[in-house]
């Protein structure tokens, strides 16, 4: 099976080529036009100029990806598209133009749930062992998914209010880092050693003691200001510690709850997800401790934690694999931007 996808939910427009056989995938191409420059300027995405964008650039990436995976529209078995969550108007750009395509080609058209997307970038190249635990991390969520198999079967936690990406690009403003926060945040927090002589800052763990597996990170975030408020000699020792210290807070957090989760669940395998997952301080810390504890630990590689087409592809394989997509399907696929798994 060959599958053309497209992901436009938020800044990237990207679309992929991947090819599956009986659980055996290879991903052909994987063409990502980001939008970090220009919306950096604003210090956050805006919407209108992100629409604007993808739509100069939707047309040449699926150019582009089939032509690196060397196949013709004729070749391609399935089509997939991201149709929510994430912005109306960067949602509408991508499934206007895979339903176009998918009529012009005559090619059946799935829609694929974006959180979903990144849960099935795990699915890559790995044999995992179910149940499963979840954490996927991004710029607008933050949630623990139970899997069954393959399939999401249910969230059992997620933010109230500020989603863990949010926290990062917000306290990196905060603390005059760059766009985008989180890696910003994290490369600071990288410099942090005992040389820096700075006064440990005491920052709150929202929830952890929570009977639940919810997230609340705006406790945090403003934990941080006020922290800051306190410190006249705001100096790069300053914002290396802050960043080291909010890091730290964040991760425990991020931690604890999902190996409580997979404990209580009887999980084999833990997994991460989402744009966060890129954090290399969380990866390393959230492998440790799930191994310790006797779990499996799976997170996909650096280049399909950020929004990309490659996700959508793994999701629709499996989310095809057991039922047929008829031609006319693209009739049915609306934009949802408040989609979210059950």
């Amino acid at each position: 099976m060959i599958i053309l996808a497209l992901e436009t939910s938020c800044d990237e427009t990207s679309a992929a080529v991947l090819s599956g056989n009986r659980g055996d995938l290879k991903l052909l191409s994987n063409v990502v036009s980001s939008q970090i420059d220009i919306h950096k300027q604003y210090g956050g995405v805006v919407p209108e100029v992100a629409a604007r964008q993808h739509i100069q650039n939707v047309i040449p990436v699926v150019a582009e990806a089939l032509e690196t995976a060397k196949i013709k529209p004729s070749d391609i078995d399935l089509m997939a598209v991201t149709s929510g969550p994430g912005l109306v108007t960067s949602l509408i750009i991508g499934v206007e133009t895979a339903k176009a395509l998918s009529y012009a080609w005559q090619k059946p058209l799935l829609a694929v749930n974006h959180m979903y997307s990144h849960i099935a970038a795990n699915f890559y190249g790995n044999e995992l062992k179910f149940p499963a635990v979840c954490l996927v991390v991004s710029g607008g969520h933050t949630e623990i998914v139970h899997l069954k198999n393959h399939q999401p079967s249910k969230k059992i936690g997620q933010t109230i209010d500020d989603a863990a990406g949010e926290a990062f690009d917000k306290v990196a403003k905060l603390l005059g880092l760059d766009y985008p926060g989180g890696p910003a945040i994290s490369a600071c927090a990288d410099k942090f050693s005992d040389k820096i002589k700075f006064p440990k800052i005491e920052l709150p763990r929202p929830m952890l003691k929570s009977p639940n597996f919810n997230f609340s990170f705006s406790g945090l975030k403003t934990a941080v200001l006020y922290a800051a408020q306190k410190i006249r000699n705001q100096d790069e020792n300053f914002q290396i510690a802050m960043s080291h210290y909010f890091q730290e807070a964040a991760i425990e957090v991020l931690v604890s709850k999902t190996l409580k989760a997979a404990k209580q669940l009887k999980a084999k395998t833990i997994l991460m997800a989402g744009g966060v997952a890129a954090n290399k301080k969380l990866r390393a810390v959230l492998k440790t401790e799930a191994e310790k504890s006797g779990f499996r630990f799976s997170v996909p590689e650096f280049k399909l934690c950020t929004d990309n087409a490659a996700m959508v592809a793994i999701a629709a394989y499996y989310l095809s694999a057991k039922k047929k997509i008829p031609t006319d399907n693209y009739k049915k696929i609306k934009v949802d931007c408040n989609w979210e798994l059950k």
